[in-house]
């Protein structure tokens, strides 16, 4: 009989793990090492559009190859996430011989380290081991996850009938649900939400969905990376509707997991249409969008008594004289009230242009919200005429919502 493994919070900020591939489950693993400040080297010849993103945001180092031994040097922990047992055991073999606790994916009985079942409130974490068994590790974690959301039902009872399923605590197979996962911090979810996510046999994930709500899902959980990257690599709506309908006729409970809100450009109508002509039951849950957390994360009401009584929020991914365009910016430069741009980083300078042009101040506050509620928020302050050059200066990167009008300076002082 093996021994006990020996529970340990690893403070790993700042610290170098290494993470062997670049799939599906790394993207599940690689967000919490991030969110615990690790450096994160990822050896990988190719990776999901997901991780793909958090590479292209400098959040990690990519090394475009296969594993080598030196790609451990320096490094603390190593997590493999391949599914080749030959290949993960010479990473197991490089990092015995440094002495560098090793993660297994493929194989937990040939690992030196287990990752735990994770649930987390606010400050808390509780990680629970299954004694080498993920489902049992799981089913603890969601009990524990259950007592701990009582105090957010408000009966006082966690694991409430759902109307969209007739059960309690069960799973109704062959459905869809279309989840707002919210702005970007885990914790902004619904409780609703958070609940269905618990329950799914496919995750259908977007990009901007936040990545610890994934690592969360249960070991046998089909993840799909979904990704739309902006202005690159990209999974075809049609292909998307494709499969959230084959997964449901296939008897699977599918949930689509999408940032923001299903219904603010994220396409979740076309999606809800596609399952309908196929006759799948969708159940829509809304999410808490960014066009009104980024800015109130950063300190700016999209509303306020006495300055704003109105709030516009468009796209701004097609350009103002691009006939894809749908959006009368000449109307809007005329309007009193806040303007809410969603993509409209590519864009902003023939934005902010087009909106000078028909009479709106050059000198009205602007400001833009790169990553709002997340732990790398980044918050810039302007004016309509310079806020495009600003975030430029200031290496500002999508995703990011850009706020225009009187607000933007309302809580000042």
């Amino acid at each position: 009989m093996s021994a006990n493994p020996y529970p340990l919070g690893l403070r790993l900020d700042g610290r170098r793990v290494v993470v062997v591939g670049g799939g599906a489950v790394a993207t599940r693993r690689v967000p919490a090492l991030l969110d615990a400040g690790a450096d994160v080297l990822l050896v990988a010849p190719e990776l999901t559009p997901a991780l793909r993103a958090r590479a292209d945001a400098d959040r990690l180092r990519w090394v475009p190859r296969r594993f080598t031994p030196e790609d451990l040097d320096g490094a603390w922990l190593v997590q493999v996430a391949i599914d080749d047992p030959e290949a993960a055991e010479s990473v197991s073999v490089a990092a015995a011989e440094r002495r560098i606790f090793c993660v297994r994916a493929d194989d937990r009985t040939a690992a030196t380290a287990w990752t735990p079942a994770v649930t987390r409130h606010g400050p808390v974490t509780v990680a629970v081991l299954g004694g080498g068994d993920p489902r049992r590790a799981m089913t603890v974690r969601d009990a524990i996850r259950d007592l701990l959301a009582v105090r957010l039902a408000p009966d006082g009872i966690a694991g409430r009938p759902d109307a969209s399923t007739g059960t309690i605590g069960g799973r109704q197979t062959g459905r869809v649900a279309l989840v707002g996962a919210g702005p970007g911090d885990p914790e902004l979810i619904t409780v609703r939400g958070w609940r269905l996510l618990t329950e799914a046999d496919v995750v259908v994930a977007d990009r901007l969905v936040p990545g610890l709500l994934l690592d969360e899902l249960r070991p046998d959980v089909e993840l799909v990376d979904a990704s739309k990257i902006p202005y690159g690599p990209s999974r075809g709506q049609e292909e998307i509707n494709r499969i959230l309908v084959d997964r449901a006729l296939a008897g699977a409970f599918v949930v689509r997991l999408k940032g923001g809100d299903p219904y603010v450009f994220g396409r979740g109508g076309e999606e809800l249409l596609a399952c309908a002509e196929a006759g799948v039951p969708v159940t829509v849950v809304p999410g808490v969008t960014s066009s009104i957390a980024a800015p109130a994360a950063a300190g700016i009401p999209v509303t306020h008594r006495g300055v704003a009584h109105e709030f516009t929020v468009v796209s701004g991914h097609a350009a103002p004289d691009s006939p894809a365009s749908l959006v009368r910016w000449e109307a809007l430069a005329g309007l009193r009230g806040t303007l809410v741009i969603l993509m409209g980083l590519k864009n902003l300078s023939a934005i902010t242009e087009t909106l000078i042009a028909h009479g709106r101040s050059p000198q009205t506050p602007a400001a833009v919200v790169q990553e709002g509620t997340t732990g790398t928020q980044r918050a810039l302050r302007s004016t309509l005429g310079a806020v495009a050059a600003d975030a430029l200066a200031a290496d500002i990167r999508p995703p990011a919502v850009v706020v225009v009008g009187d607000v933007v300076g309302a809580l000042d002082g």
